[in-house]
C-alpha cells in the first residue's frame, strides 16, 4: 500500500532523527567521526534534507495552505519558512566545515560539531512542529482531492534531482546508522593510515563499485603487476579488459550480484612468475552487493615454500 503524504514526509523526518542520533555520537567521541562517514553526513543534510525534503514541503503542501487561506506572515506556516531559512543557513555552514574535514583541515571538527548541534537542535523542535501541528492542520484545511494530488508532487521534487533519490538517501542514511552501530575497527583509523596499509599489503586491489564502475586501486606509487593509472577511475570496468573476455566478466558480476557465486580464481603466468588473480562480491552486513574487489598476486614465492621456519628462528 502506498504511503500518504503525510506519511512520506514524516518517514523523512524519522530517518533524519535516526542520522542526527548517529552523527550526534560519532562528533561527540574524543577523535570525531570519520572523514567517509563525514562526506556522507555532509551529502545527506545538504543533498537531502535542504535540497529535497525542505523543497517537497515548499513546493506542495505549503503553496496549497497558502491558497486555503493560511497567512505567509504570522502564524504556523510562516514560523516553518523562518525556520527552513535558519536551517539553510546553518547547513551551509554544515557544508563549509565538512568538506574542509573531508579534505584533511581536522582544526574544522570543532565548527562542524558547533554548526551541526545548532542545525540538529533546530530540526528536531522543528520537525515536532511539523508532525504534530502543521500536518494535523494540512490535513482539515485541505479537501480529499486537493491532498490527493501532493504524492504526484512530492514524487516530481525527488525525480528532478535524479532517479530513485529517496531510496538512494535514504541507503546514505543507514550506511551513517550502520557506520556508529557496528563500530568497525576501521572507524578509527586516519585515512592515511588505511592507505598506509592497504598498500603494504602483498597483494593488489582493485575495487568496483556496484554499478560496475572502478572506484579504488592500490599500490598506486611503485612496481605493480597490472598498472593501473587515475585515468580509470569511474571508468566501466567492461573498458579495461580485452573485448574477447568482457562476456565473461559480465558473467562473474551477474552472479556476484545475484548471490550465485562468492569467487572467481585465475592464475597465469607472466615470465617467471605466477600470477594468482582472485575476484570477490562484496557486501554489507545485510547481505547487500557493494561491488567487486579484485586481488592479485605474485605467489612464486610461496609456491616454492618448503619445510618450516618458526619466528624463534629469526634470531638464529
Amino acid at each position: 500500500m502506498s504511503q500518504t503524504w503525510r506519511e512520506l514526509l514524516m518517514t523523512d523526518h524519522e530517518t533524519t532523527e535516526r542520522v542526527f542520533s548517529a552523527a550526534e555520537k560519532a562528533l561527540a567521541a574524543p577523535e570525531g567521526p570519520s572523514p567517509g562517514m563525514v562526506a556522507n553526513l555532509r551529502e545527506y543534510l545538504v543533498g537531502y534534507v535542504d535540497r529535497c525534503h525542505n523543497q517537497k514541503e515548499e513546493q506542495t503542501v505549503f503553496p496549497l495552505l497558502q491558497r486555503a487561506g493560511l497567512p505567509v506572515e504570522g502564524g504556523p506556516l510562516a514560523v516553518m519558512l523562518a525556520e527552513h531559512r535558519q536551517a539553510k543557513a546553518l547547513v551551509e555552514r554544515i557544508d563549509g566545515a565538512a568538506a574542509a574535514f573531508v579534505a584533511g583541515d581536522r582544526a574544522r571538527l570543532d565548527d562542524l560539531r558547533d554548526a551541526f548541534g545548532a542545525y540538529a537542535a533546530l530540526c528536531k523542535d522543528h520537525f515536532w512542529k511539523e508532525n504534530d501541528i502543521l500536518y494535523p492542520l494540512a490535513a482539515r484545511m485541505l479537501d480529499e482531492a486537493t491532498q490527493a494530488g501532493i504524492v504526484p508532487g512530492i514524487e516530481a521534487v525527488e525525480a528532478a534531482l535524479g532517479p530513485d533519490t529517496r531510496r538512494r538517501y535514504y541507503r546514505i542514511a543507514d550506511e551513517l546508522v550502520r557506520a556508529v552501530e557496528l563500530e568497525d575497527l576501521s572507524y578509527g583509523l586516519d585515512r592515511q593510515v588505511l592507505a598506509a596499509i592497504l598498500n603494504t599489503l602483498p597483494v593488489e586491489l582493485s575495487f568496483v563499485d556496484e554499478e560496475d564502475r572502478v572506484r579504488y586501486f592500490s599500490h598506486e606509487r611503485g612496481e605493480k603487476i597490472f598498472p593501473r593509472s587515475r585515468g580509470a577511475i569511474a571508468t566501466n570496468v567492461r573498458n579495461c579488459h580485452p573485448q574477447k573476455s568482457v562476456h565473461l566478466v559480465e558473467k562473474i558480476l551477474a552472479d556476484f550480484k545475484a548471490g550465485r557465486r562468492e569467487v572467481a580464481e585465475f592464475w597465469i603466468d607472466m615470465g617467471p612468475r605466477k600470477v594468482h588473480i582472485r575476484y570477490w562480491p562484496v557486501r554489507d552486513e545485510a547481505g547487500r552487493y557493494l561491488g567487486c574487489l579484485e586481488t592479485v598476486q605474485d605467489v612464486s614465492g610461496i609456491q616454492r615454500l618448503t619445510g618450516q621456519r618458526r619466528l624463534l628462528e629469526e634470531a638464529a
